[in-house]
C-alpha cells in the first residue's frame, strides 16, 4: 500500500523463485536479482515478464537475468544469462517480485508536531501522521493508518485499518473509510453534490446533508471527487478502483470490484453493479443503471440502462456490435456521396438529351 523503492540488499535467482511460486529454467540459480523492470528496458540483475505474445520479439535482445513466463509458453530463442522462471500465473508471480525488490516505504508510527488535530479525535496503534495534517473533531482512525503531509479530514470522518491516505487529499465531514483505502494526492472525498432549483431566475442550492460510503481495500486516484449524497450516502463497494480524475455524482451506488478508468464521469443517483468497467473518458447520465460485468467502452456516453454482461459504445452508447456498423457505414459515406452525384449527373444528362 505503500510508496514502493529500490530494495537495497539483492536476492539470488533461487530466493526470488522460491518467494514467487517459479521454477528456474537456465541460468546459475545464485544470480543475483536487484530489481525489475520492462521487458525492453530491462538489464543485467533485473527480473522481467513475458506475459503478452507482442513483446515477444524483444525478449532475443533483452539483457534481463530473468524473465517470469507462464508454463506451456515456447520461447524459441533464450538470450545468454537470462533464466525463465516458469509459473501458473506470471502477472501475479511478477507482483509479487515487485513486492520483494521494491518494498514499501515505512512510516514509522507517530504523531508529527506540526500536524493539527481538533478535539476527541481517536487514534488506533502504529498510526502516522504527517507534518500540516489536519485532524477534524471526533474523529476515528484505525490501526496501522498513515496520513501524508497536508491531508484534510473533515470532523466526525471514521477511517478504518490500514489505510493510506497521501498528501493533499481532502476528507470531508462525515466520510467513513473501510479497510485498506488508499486516497491518492488531489482526490477530495465528500464535497457537496451538484443540486439546485431554480426559481425566481436564481439557481437555489439544495442542501447536501449525506455522507460518502467507502467499502473495503478501495482505491482512488489522484484529483478525483467523490460527492456526497444529498440525504442518504454515495457508496463505493468493497474492491473498487477508481482512476484519476473520475467525477462520480452525488447518491451514486457504486457496487463490488468495479473498475473506473480515468476522465470518466458518472452523474448522480446512478447504480453501478459489481464487477462493471467504465473505460476512460466515458460519461454516464443520471439515473442509470449498468448492470453487473458490464462494459462501457471508452468515449462513450450512456443515457440508458446497460444489460448485465453487455459491452456498449458510441454516444449514445449501443450495443458494441451496432455500434461498429454504423461506424463502418459511417466510414463509406464520402465513397456512396460520390457515387450518388455520378449517378445524379447522369440522370441529368439523360434528361437532357430526352428533352
Amino acid at each position: 500500500m505503500k510508496r514502493r523503492v529500490e530494495t537495497v540488499m539483492p536476492i539470488t535467482l533461487k530466493e526470488l523463485a522460491d518467494h514467487c511460486e517459479a521454477q528456474i529454467v537456465g541460468d546459475d540459480v545464485s544470480t543475483l536479482i536487484y530489481s525489475a523492470a520492462d521487458i525492453k528496458s530491462a538489464k543485467v540483475g533485473q527480473v522481467t515478464q513475458l506475459t503478452n505474445s507482442r513483446y515477444a520479439k524483444h525478449i532475443e535482445k533483452s539483457m534481463a537475468s530473468a524473465c517470469f513466463i507462464a508454463e506451456g509458453y515456447c520461447i524459441d530463442s533464450i538470450p545468454n544469462g537470462m533464466a525463465l522462471l516458469v509459473c501458473v500465473d506470471p502477472e501475479i508471480s511478477f507482483i509479487k517480485a515487485l513486492e520483494l525488490l521494491h518494498p514499501a516505504s515505512i512510516y514509522t508510527p507517530k504523531i508529527a508536531p506540526q500536524a493539527l488535530l481538533d478535539d476527541n479525535v481517536k487514534i488506533g496503534n502504529k498510526v502516522y501522521i504527517g507534518p500540516y495534517a489536519v485532524i477534524g473533531k471526533n474523529v476515528v482512525i484505525g490501526d496501522g493508518t498513515t496520513i501524508l503531509a497536508g491531508a484534510y479530514v473533515g470532523h466526525n470522518v471514521k477511517i478504518g485499518k490500514n489505510c493510506l491516505i497521501y498528501p493533499y487529499a481532502v476528507i470531508y465531514d462525515d466520510v467513513v473509510m473501510g479497510d485498506n483505502v488508499i486516497i491518492h494526492s488531489g482526490a477530495i472525498i465528500g464535497a457537496d453534490g451538484f443540486g439546485y432549483k431554480f426559481r425566481n431566475n436564481i439557481h437555489v442550492k439544495v442542501p447536501q446533508v449525506g455522507n460518502v460510503v467507502l467499502g473495503d481495500n478501495v482505491e482512488i486516484g489522484a484529483n478525483t471527487c467523490i460527492d456526497r449524497g444529498a440525504l442518504g450516502s454515495t457508496q463505493i463497494g468493497d474492491g473498487t478502483k477508481i482512476d484519476n480524475l473520475v467525477q462520480v455524482g452525488h447518491n451514486n451506488i457504486v457496487g463490488k470490484n468495479v473498475i473506473m478508468c480515468g476522465l470518466t464521469g458518472v452523474s448522480g443517483s446512478c447504480n453501478i453493479e459489481d464487477f462493471a468497467i467504465l473505460a476512460g473518458s466515458s460519461g454516464v447520465a443520471d439515473h442509470v443503471t449498468i448492470g453487473q460485468g458490464a462494459v462501457v467502452m471508452a468515449r462513450s456516453g450512456v443515457a440508458t440502462d446497460v444489460k448485465a454482461g453487455s459491452q456498449v459504445f458510441g454516444s449514445p452508447a449501443k450495443d458494441k456490435k451496432t455500434a461498429y456498423k454504423e461506424q463502418i457505414a459511417i466510414s463509406k459515406l464520402p465513397e456512396l456521396l460520390k457515387k450518388i452525384k455520378i449517378l445524379e449527373e447522369k440522370i441529368q444528362a439523360i434528361e437532357n438529351s430526352v428533352s
